[in-house]
Parts: structure tokens; C-alpha cells; sequence
């Protein structure tokens, strides 16, 4: 959830800016952004790709299952790690924009974060991860078409989805606290707005162009790095879902 970065890296566009070099410089600013949209979703398909790789054999291997039963020391060295390198990568911009050090963090923190999505995957049966893997692919193809389509801005939406963030994050300890099939649903389906409009939000950030907020071209690593937890998270939501509405 950590899309609130410490060291935002985000441009603001006025009219000067769009108007300034006349149509020389606007053609090579779409050349140079379109190369950024490239970059970004090549690295974020190559991190879906290993994580679904991570999550297989949680998912149809019984040994692997069982031994995550009865050791927890996967879980926490994956959160752990999870966790650091999420906060490193989200503070210090100096770190995700040196060359290899940032693809390094990058694969470290995405092998971690397919551990944790396989030992939660391994709670649940095949179906249920299957069923929630669907969704959540057709959800994210259907919100990024509307996202290059669509008018309305969301790049200026970042206070309103980070203070709704918090409240899901207060509503999640609360349902923990009063754990319910009720509360579970509820909770999935707010959180799969909430991170259905991020996905939206991030990529209208990557996209640049006419929204008033756009990430900076040195960011890819960190435009990458938003969307793929958009996209775990709401994968997430799903999972929890599909498995409290069967």
C-alpha cells in the first residue's frame, strides 16, 4: 500500500509547458514518453511473469504446501524484506534511479512479494485462485482501456485516494478485531474500488499528456513498481472475495 512515496516524483503540466519548443519539442516529448509507457510495462510484465512463477508450485504442489504449514519462517522473512524494500524504494529516489542497483531492489522486493502471494494463495483451493486470477486480469485490462480513454482526470485525486486508503486500512483492523464472512466481504469489495481507481490513477500518472500530474521519466522503476502493487492488491481483494462468497 505504499503509494503515498516519500520523495514524490510527480510533474505538474501547464499550457506554457505544453506550448513551450512549439511542435518539434512536443513530438520528441510523446517520443520520449512513449518509450517511458514501453519501458514500464515491459518491466511490469516481466515482475507479473515471475511472480505468477512464484506462486505455482504454492499453488499445485502438496510439499510445498505442507511445509509452509508447519514453518513460518518463509512468511516472515518474505514480509520482512517485503517491507524494506518497499520503503527503500518509495524514499529514496536515488536508489531506484542508479542503474543496476534498481532493478536489483526491484527483483529482490518482487521474488519476496510472490512468496507472500504464494503462501496466501496455498490457503485457499485451486479454483478459488484461478476464479480470482481471472477477475483481477480482466478488471486491469478493463481499467487501463479506460484510462487512456476516458476525460477525467484522476491524476488530481491523490489526497482523496490516500485518505481512503487509510480508511480501508482502519476498516481492515477492525474487521480483523470482528472477524465476520460479512466484514470480509465488505472489506474486499471497498478495497477493490479503492485499488481499481489507483490502477487508474497510476497509469493516467505514466500516460502524462494532457492530465495535470504526470511521474517523471526517471521513474520508471517507481511507475512500475505503483502498478504492481495496485495490481497485487487488487488481485488480493478478489482472492478474499471469491473465497468468502463460495
Amino acid at each position: 500500500m505504499f503509494h503515498y512515496t516519500c520523495d514524490m516524483s510527480y510533474n505538474s503540466m501547464s499550457e506554457g509547458d505544453a506550448e513551450f519548443g512549439g511542435n518539434d519539442f512536443e513530438f520528441a516529448d510523446k517520443d520520449i514518453r512513449h518509450g517511458f509507457i514501453r519501458k514500464v510495462y515491459g518491466i511490469l510484465t516481466a515482475q507479473l511473469v515471475v511472480t505468477i512463477g512464484i506462486i505455482i508450485p504454492f499453488v499445485y504442489v502438496d510439499s510445498v504446501k505442507d511445509y509452509t504449514r508447519v514453518n513460518s519462517w518463509p512468511f516472515w522473512t518474505a514480509f520482512v524484506m517485503t517491507l524494506v524494500l518497499i520503503i527503500a524504494l518509495s524514499c529514496f529516489s536515488n536508489l531506484r534511479r542508479s542503474f543496476p542497483i534498481n532493478f536489483i531492489a526491484l527483483f529482490l522486493f518482487t521474488i519476496f512479494e510472490g512468496v507472500l502471494l504464494g503462501l496466501v494463495c496455498s490457503s485457499y483451493d485451486t479454483n478459488t485462485v484461478l476464479i480470482a486470477a481471472g477477475i483481477t486480469g480482466v478488471l486491469v485490462l478493463a481499467l487501463t482501456i479506460f484510462a487512456f480513454q476516458t476525460r477525467i482526470d484522476f491524476t488530481m485525486m491523490s489526497g482523496l485516494l490516500f485518505v481512503a486508503l487509510i480508511g480501508l486500512l482502519l476498516f481492515g483492523i477492525f474487521a480483523a478485531i470482528f472477524h465476520s464472512r460479512v466484514l470480509d466481504i465488505v472489506y474486499a469489495s471497498i478495497g477493490a474500488i479503492i485499488f481499481g481507481l489507483y490502477i487508474v490513477f497510476d497509469t493516467q500518472l505514466i500516460l502524462g499528456g494532457k492530465h495535470k500530474y504526470s511521474i517523471s521519466q526517471e521513474e520508471y522503476i517507481f511507475a512500475a513498481l505503483n502498478l504492481y502493487v495496485d495490481i497485487v492488491q487488487m488481485f488480493m481483494m478478489m482472492l478474499m472475495l471469491v473465497g468468502r462468497a463460495r
